[in-house]
């Protein structure tokens, strides 16, 4: 099957058919969905997946980056694979479930096989759909309970995999300082890398459950060092009004329909 715009499908129907039966959806966001959302969502939940760890280690050639000199963005990684690559930042990984705080939104059966295709044009760039449990957490910031799954959930998830061809194989580009070199100067159509950076940080840090973790306030610290404190201030302050924006928008976008791809 291929989309309206002429471009194949990252994710499976019959996947999608097979775990909502009833023809809508959940997806979860650990990356950029966590700040802007899909569109048509009815529920927003905070909580986890357990079994992976996130990192910087997905090549991006569109949205932060480009072709000649692609960006870095965040994908997810199974721990059992994780744990054979060589990763110096290992020794902060010490929970044993392998936790991904994020967001899982709802998308009524109304909209759910068109929000999946604004998803696949989105995450095209090296992601393919998963299933897997996704435990909600209810906060004070979160949703409110009456609306809320109390038990877990299946989510559809996009993942880049090690065996596409945007993961980063060498060792010597995972380098954090690689990473962070890499982030500091790149920007694709979506904007600065270091503001999806930031964005990351400050989105997990607006869930309510703590800072984000240590790979990504590592990058944080290392990114602004290689920036000049006006860059740092601009970034920072442009990821702030982008997140408010997403997060809580007007009346009137909110009606738009379809955000801009991230």
């Amino acid at each position: 099957m291929v989309s309206s715009e002429g471009t194949p499908p990252v994710s499976s129907e019959k996947n999608w058919r097979e775990n909502f039966p009833d023809g809508d959806l959940w997806v979860f966001g650990y990356g950029s969905l966590i700040w802007k959302p899909p569109p048509h969502f009815d529920q927003r939940v905070p909580g986890y997946i357990n079994g992976y760890v996130r990192r910087f280690w997905q090549a991006s050639n569109d949205h932060r980056g480009t072709a000649e000199n692609p960006g870095r963005v965040v994908t997810v990684i199974e721990r059992e694979f994780w744990e054979t690559l060589d990763d110096p930042l290992a020794h902060h990984e010490n929970s044993s479930s392998a936790t991904i705080w994020g967001a899982a939104y709802h998308i009524p059966a109304s909209h759910a096989n068109e929000v999946r295709h604004y998803l696949d044009i989105r995450e095209i760039n090296g992601y393919t759909d998963h299933y897997t449990p996704f435990h909600p957490v209810l906060t004070s910031q979160g949703s409110d309970a009456t609306e809320s799954p109390a038990n877990p959930i299946t989510c559809m998830v996009y993942i880049g995999q090690p065996t596409n061809s945007q993961f980063l194989r060498e060792p010597a580009q995972r380098e954090q300082q690689a990473v962070a070199e890499v982030i500091s100067r790149s920007e694709g159509k979506s904007g600065k890398n270091a503001e999806y950076l930031f964005m990351l940080e400050k989105a997990l840090e607006g869930l309510g459950f703590g800072n984000a973790e240590v790979h990504i306030t590592d990058l944080v610290r290392r990114v602004k060092a290689l920036l000049n404190e006006e860059e740092v201030r601009k970034e920072e302050a442009q990821a702030e009004r982008d997140l408010e924006e997403s997060l809580h928008p007007s009346e009137q976008e909110a009606h738009r329909g379809f955000p801009p791809a991230e």
